[in-house]
């Protein structure tokens, strides 16, 4: 294998493609997404999950594809399973468009966006810049806001949305709503969680009528706003874990049948988590629901809150360092959390290959939050320093929130492998990144029992972990948790299937994000009934700026503007959604008010009114920009003669 590409190298050559997609159209030698020689009809290829893997984006994709032809463009659909779509767009960048979701089942922080669009990660793969843009201007504010506090902060937010929105290196589609089938005789709470995450299965309640109850948080069917929670620790305040030597000695707590009634059962129509348990695997991972059962991180998000969790406090230093406090803990295996776990993890997140590669090998997972580490050292067995880069205190946190990793388990998976069968970046990787982790070894709340490919996946209660050990040294949505013995997550084939497990009481509720077409059915099923929650994993348009003419911001917008957001939340989400125009649409105050839905899309205007396109104003706007039609009809693309 050859070196991997500088960024000078990349940064180059994306130059030179983006300047030959300016209005002009000269395509020069570069690749692009119809032709090369001579003027011919546009076409763009869309790539997407199939209907059975995920029914909006399919609807996203016809709808879009509709509009193209519409207007000239012959629109050509691709289908790929999930590890195809991870492959060819996160990876090799083989794409002229695609229709996905961000990974995200909570609102996103801004932070967020600075490793999704900085032009420093556009070599890399994973969700590190996908689209290839390379925008100085864009990078500048995506600096500023990372190293600004308070309101200096929420004014680079406020400009960064709006520079995004007029280049549209993707376009927000619409929030969806997290549709989930439950069955509430045994475990409760499900309205005020969040069912994706590991955060939301952690919060439940068991039902107190069905004698399920095993931990200390008490049922509570309605909503809460978080008002009657305890003081929790704040940086500089934290309260002691001690964990106990006890463990049950009751074998038929590790019985499947004899247990049935303290055990959560779930079902899934995504099999992933039981062929792959490797927490920094991301095309194995969509939101790291079940790997953050079994992974602790320093710090963790509860109800919007940050909780100290392997930390038992968080003092400053100064601007750029903290001191943490581990808890004392361990890990499944036995062995002891210490501070080396922490400083390996950071260590490794940022170069998976620990100095054995030429250049750094980071893991793509979590690859945003790494950045924010300047260095991580152990200062004593359970006390951890933290130096960060140049990023001020409240994004420095979000570093705090990534899984800490056993030292004794991936030390030895730092040796360079040759890329799989299928990926065509010229790179090596490392062991870690492709390793299944069958038998997973964490310190987190749930321990891992059993797993059957593709069929089923059991987690155990961990009775060594300090939430079960000091149940008071945690907030009340948590203390004592989790309300069960072993969680079963079996997968199914179709969301149909999910339904029926719920409505015939054999599921306790499911956890892949239901179809709307699924909704009758719960109607239909006495015992299940139907949970909405409004998730963060935003549905998009991604482009490949790499590509002419998806080089050209100018027509990225005209292709934005021939999608009617509104119509699709109709059609695509049977009303189950949010059309938005910024990802930051759920980020509570950090929306740039510019930004804000109230009649209509306030960054790229919908073509048409009613759900009707007009195909005569997008031809315009196209000719506006400098491209021209055959006498069919057809968008030519543009000879590089010209």
């Amino acid at each position: 294998m050859g070196s991997r590409p500088t960024r000078r190298q990349v940064l180059a050559a994306t130059a030179a493609t983006a300047a030959s997609g300016s209005v002009s159209g000269c395509l020069g030698a570069e690749k692009n997404v119809a032709g090369r020689d001579q003027p011919s009809r546009m076409t763009l290829t869309i790539t997407t999950l199939p209907a059975d893997s995920d029914p909006h984006a399919i609807r996203i994709v016809r709808h879009l594809a509709e509009h193209l032809e519409a207007v000239g463009i012959e629109p050509r659909i691709r289908t790929v399973d999930d590890a195809g779509l991870y492959r060819e767009i996160l990876i090799n960048h083989d794409f002229d468009a695609y229709v996905g979701q961000f990974p995200s089942a909570d609102p996103i922080d801004p932070d967020a966006l600075y490793s999704l669009l900085h032009s420093s990660f556009v070599a890399e793969p994973g969700w590190q810049n996908p689209f290839g843009l390379t925008d100085p201007a864009i990078d500048d504010l995506l600096d500023r806001q990372r190293r600004a506090d308070r309101e200096d902060r929420r004014r680079a937010v406020t400009e960064l949305q709006d520079a995004v929105a007029r280049r549209q290196p993707f376009t927000v589609v619409a929030f969806p709503d997290m549709l989930t089938a439950v069955h509430d005789d045994r475990f409760i709470g499900w309205e005020r969680t969040r069912p994706a995450t590991s955060e939301g299965l952690l919060e439940l309640d068991a039902n107190a009528a069905a004698g399920t109850a095993t931990g200390d948080g008490s049922p509570n069917e309605e909503p809460t706003d978080g008002e009657d929670r305890d003081e929790e620790p704040t940086d500089d305040e934290g309260r002691d874990g001690e964990p106990t030597d006890e463990e049950p000695a009751n074998d038929e707590d590790r019985d499947g049948d004899s247990t049935n009634e303290r055990r959560l059962r779930l079902v899934t129509t995504d099999s992933r988590i039981t062929t792959n348990r490797n927490p920094i695997a991301p095309e194995h991972r969509r939101y790291g629901t079940f790997t953050g059962l079994v992974y602790d991180p320093l710090v963790r998000a509860i109800d919007g809150e940050e909780v100290p969790w392997l930390a038992r406090r968080v003092v400053r230093v100064d601007d750029r360092t903290v001191r943490i406090d581990m808890r004392e803990a361990v890990w499944h295996d036995g062995e002891p959390v210490t501070a080396d776990d922490a400083a390996f993890t950071y260590a490794f997140l940022a170069d998976t290959s620990l100095g054995e590669a030429e250049t750094p090998i980071p893991s793509p997972r979590f690859r945003g939050r790494s950045t924010l580490v300047d260095s991580a050292t152990a200062v004593g067995e359970r006390t951890l320093e933290i130096r960060f880069t140049d990023a001020a205190a409240a994004t420095q946190r979000r570093a705090l929130t990534v899984p800490i990793l056993p030292e004794h388990v991936w030390r030895s998976r730092t040796g360079l492998v040759d890329i799989p069968v299928g990926i065509s970046i010229n790179e090596m990787t490392t062991e870690a990144q492709v390793w299944e982790n069958p038998d997973p070894v964490g310190s987190g709340p749930l321990r891992f029992r059993e797993a059957e490919a593709d069929e089923r996946v059991v987690l155990e209660r961990n009775p060594a972990h300090p939430i079960a050990t000091r149940p008071e040294s945690f907030p009340e949505p948590v203390r004592g948790k989790p309300a069960f013995e072993t969680l079963e997550l079996r997968v199914v084939p179709s969301d149909v299937a999910a339904v029926q497990q719920v409505g015939d009481g054999l599921a306790d509720a499911s956890t892949s994000n239901l179809g709307p077409d699924a909704v009758p059915r719960i109607g239909r099923e006495a015992a299940a009934r139907l949970v909405s929650r409004r998730s963060g994993a935003f549905y998009h348009v991604g482009y490949n700026t790499r590509r002419v003419p998806l080089s050209n911001p100018y027509f990225r917008r005209v292709i934005a503007r021939l999608l009617d957001k509104t119509e699709l939340v109709r059609s695509a989400f049977q009303g189950y959604a949010r059309p938005a125009a910024s990802p930051l649409a759920l980020s509570g105050s950090w929306l740039a008010d510019e930004l804000r839905w109230t009649d209509g899309d306030p960054a790229t205007p919908f073509f048409g009114t009613d759900g009707e396109l007009d195909a005569a104003a997008a031809r315009e706007a196209l000719r506006e920009i400098g491209y021209r039609y055959d006498e069919d009809g057809a968008l030519l693309v543009p000879d590089a003669a010209e």
